[in-house]
């Protein structure tokens, strides 16, 4: 590469320089969309335990073994409980009530406890989004488990002394066996890589990779479009500019300002919501990486695009499954097998699995090269495709 080679592509990045500069849309859309999309984003994924559910609660049963429940349930700041009077029926409504969950205490609950074979409470969930019913009903178990330890104390304190006295006689090993099934048996539990369990810290590579990509994807598609629509495309073609003079003069504006918005989001992401970055090195080469592939996606797309609008409506397409199948915002495991073998497709599947690996798991090297390698193809295909279909245009 000699002088001549990077004034060649200077020249075309000046000029591209100066169709952002001119065009204030894009600039509003550069300026504005990427720190309120990461803000939007972050906020709807940083919550983490369910609060404050709306739901019913009615007691039917009116003992003082099923208040002593209701006082426990209402203290479970997971619902935003509703108490309605015995007589309400219609509580398998819950769309009707505006509620997500409707807990029913029994009529007799408690004698069928104190006879030996307790009545199930009735519990109407929510089953339209998957996770939330499995989380309400978590919940609901974990009171009901805590309800029976407080109940089997008391049940305990009122026995008669003289059962005491026979307990006493039975040999020590029985009594230690009687002893630990009477007892909650516990878990010693650690969690590790993401110790406070935040949702944020999973999906902020999901976060800032697909608003890198919705921009870089979108307005690297429009390039050559453009040209091609405003009549000079072909002027550019029989100037002395090799093609790949311009293809790279054409990425260079977009990728100088993609760099700026990446460090711009993790900034923002670090001070807003307390995301801590690690390995700062391998995180600024996956990041170029996933650039220099989503431009070069970009740039495909507008090779094979007559207008804008075709380029637009290429850029949609390819974005949507993008969203889902890429494992940005659930893991990749909960998608079918053949589904993920599509994933892999995706430079965003690779970024955000590289990213994951070295921000969460602190991982070395070798379990996120093949990844990085995945980037790396994506970056040649894309870029060799753009200036093989260059060379169609010009011929």
């Amino acid at each position: 590469m000699n002088l001549s080679f990077f004034s060649a592509v200077a020249s075309v990045a000046y000029k591209e320089f100066l169709h952002i500069y001119r065009d204030r849309r894009v600039l509003v859309l550069l300026l504005i969309l990427p720190p309120v999309f990461t803000l939007v984003f972050g906020h709807a994924f940083e919550a983490g335990e369910m609060k404050d559910v709306p739901a019913l609660l009615i007691n039917r049963d009116l003992t003082p073994r099923a208040e002593r429940f209701m006082e426990l349930i209402l203290a479970n700041k997971t619902f935003a409980w509703q108490t309605q009077p015995p007589s309400m029926t219609g509580e398998e409504d819950l769309l009707g009530h505006g509620v997500q969950a409707a807990l029913i205490i029994p009529k007799g609950w408690s004698d069928s406890i104190s006879t030996g074979n307790p009545l199930p409470l009735p519990l109407y969930l929510d089953g339209s989004d998957t996770n939330t019913a499995e989380q309400l009903e978590g919940s609901v178990r974990k009171t009901l488990g805590d309800f029976q330890l407080n109940e089997r104390q008391v049940m305990i304190d009122a026995l008669p002394e003289n059962i005491f006295e026979l307990a006493k006689k039975l040999p020590e090993r029985v009594r230690k066996q009687f002893v630990s099934l009477m007892e909650p048996w516990g878990v010693d539990h650690k969690v590790l890589y993401n110790p406070k369990t935040r949702f944020i810290d999973y999906v902020l590579p999901g976060v800032i990779g697909l608003i890198l990509q919705l921009i870089t994807v979108t307005l690297m598609a429009c390039t050559l479009a453009r040209e091609r629509e405003a009549g000079t495309l072909f002027q550019l073609m029989v100037t002395s500019l090799r093609r790949r003079e311009i293809v790279l003069g054409k990425v260079l504006p977009y990728l100088v300002i993609s760099i700026v918005l990446i460090l711009f989001i993790i900034v923002l992401t670090g001070w807003h919501f307390q995301v801590q970055f690690h390995d700062p090195g391998a995180l600024a080469l996956i990041c170029f990486l996933f650039l220099l592939c989503s431009l070069g996606m970009g740039l495909l797309i507008s090779a094979v695009s007559r207008t804008q609008t075709q380029a637009i409506q290429f850029s949609v397409f390819f974005l949507l499954p993008v969203f889902v199948l890429s494992g940005a915002f659930a893991p990749l495991e909960q998608l079918p097998k053949t589904i993920r073998y599509v994933s892999e497709l995706f430079p965003l599947t690779h970024f955000c699995r590289a990213f994951r690996l070295v921000n969460l798991y602190r991982a070395t090297p070798e379990f996120y090269a093949p990844d990085l390698i995945m980037l790396s193809a994506g970056v040649l295909i894309t870029f060799i495709g753009a200036a093989y279909l260059l060379r169609r245009i010009e011929q």
